[in-house]
């Protein structure tokens, strides 16, 4: 009884969680959405360098490096 309870509320859970995150939208409002500020990394550039600045001083190997890097190791 406990299994098969546990179970049906599971699924219901899963379903509620799953089916809420479906939305429509309008398009004068996906302008609001394509803004720099919404996404995941709003500034690629500068996190880019960043990261070759940071693989560079501590001498490791990035993710843009096919070798290890060469540095003063501080950071």
């Amino acid at each position: 009884m406990k299994v098969t309870h546990f179970i049906v509320i599971s699924i219901i859970l899963f379903s509620g969680a799953t089916l809420s995150g479906c939305a429509q939208i309008a398009p004068w409002e996906r302008g609001n959405l394509a803004k720099s500020h919404m996404a995941l990394d709003p500034n690629p550039l500068q996190s880019s360098i960043r990261g070759h600045i940071y693989g560079s001083r501590e001498a490791a190997a990035s993710i843009n490096s096919a070798g290890g890097g060469g540095g003063c190791g501080c950071f």
